[in-house]
């Protein structure tokens, strides 16, 4: 059946296991996580040279799987068998693979963890074997988190290691990183190395380990424009283009266009207190909340409309449509533009 992938993770942690995982979806990050962990942990280090196979799915049938996977272990009370890659399996989908995948998975070896990780793509659900999988296996979906979903994971991740994160830093790195979890994760992982219990990660945290600039970030450029701050958007603007290489500024420009959007949004349904913004940009932060309730004063609908007309053009010269222009006076003109 499907199971959220948190689930899985506390289970294993409690040394449950269960006799097929098919592990499938867009975000890599708790396909890998979960696979890892039953490589790492399902079997002792002296038993693994008997009873755990590792294959890539370009190298290797459905049969071969089954028939591994349908072996006795060797001194030992389980065998795990490991499909990594397993969207590339030649014949996953095809109509024998599928009729020797359903068998195995209504009737599996008891003694066998057999796992497939099929990453960066879903079964399709109306066919039987995703029926199957989920009626008989332990099927784990998992999609790309949105952007507004981001800073709750960051939350949740950094309090499931026993620490704390505030606000800024949180929203730092969710600006910066995006919804990239395998990448997000590591961050945060090099910035709790030294840390001790108790410690709040800060935005000073955030610039020392990950580099990101507390004050010249597309965070802090939002914040500016919110309140028409023409010298700290201008100053922000000029770093960034600068550092063009951490700083690109085509993802910049998709993060504002997000921002102004938004802020349509918020007019369109005339949502001028924080308990409705919050309904309409999915972000229940109040300290957010309160930046786009300023945003919304400070730029009405039509130029609200104006200024997406004005990133628009910017995304089409920064990709070298039109007249060539540095990167430099395309920030220039384009912040002159958006706070006139």
């Amino acid at each position: 059946m499907a199971v959220a992938p948190e689930k899985i993770i506390e289970e294993l942690n409690k040394g449950t296991y269960h006799p097929v995982y098919f592990l499938q979806g867009d975000e890599p990050f708790y396909i890998d996580l979960i696979t890892e962990y039953i490589e790492n942990n399902a079997l002792e280090e002296s038993q693994k040279g008997f009873n755990q196979m590792v294959f890539y799915g370009k190298d290797v049938d459905v049969n071969t799987i089954i028939t591994n996977a349908g072996r006795f272990p060797m001194m030992s009370d389980r065998q795990v068998v490991i499909v990594k890659e397993a969207q590339d399996v030649p014949d996953l989908q095809k109509e024998q693979g599928i009729k020797l995948m359903e068998n195995y998975i209504k009737n599996p070896q008891p003694s066998t963890i057999l796992v497939f990780a099929h990453k960066h793509k879903t079964l399709d659900g109306r066919k039987s074997l995703a029926k199957s999988l989920d009626k008989y296996a332990t099927l784990v979906s998992v999609k790309k988190l949105y952007d507004n979903q981001v800073p709750d994971w960051i939350e949740k991740y950094v309090s499931g290691k026993g620490y704390k994160i505030n606000q800024k830093a949180m929203i730092m790195l969710a600006d910066f990183i995006g919804n990239d979890l395998s990448r997000l994760s590591n961050e945060i992982d090099k910035i709790l190395i030294n840390f001790k219990d108790g410690d709040t990660i800060d935005e000073d945290h955030v610039q020392k380990n990950v580099g990101i600039s507390k004050d010249f970030n597309i965070f802090e450029l939002q914040k500016a424009l919110s309140t028409r701050n023409v010298v700290k958007a201008n100053r922000i603007v000029q770093y960034f283009a600068a550092n063009s290489k951490s700083h690109p500024i085509i993802p910049a420009l998709a993060v504002l266009t997000g921002y102004y959007t938004k802020l349509l949004q918020i007019h369109h349904k005339q949502a001028y207190n924080e308990k409705a913004v919050g309904g309409v940009i999915k972000i229940f932060n109040p300290y957010v909340q309160k930046e786009y309730l300023a945003a919304a004063k400070n730029y009405p609908p039509q130029k609200v409309i104006e200024n997406l007309g004005h990133l628009y053009s910017a995304d089409l010269a920064s990709k070298g449509v039109g007249a060539s222009i540095e990167e430099k006076e395309l920030w220039k003109e384009l912040i002159y533009k958006l706070m006139h």
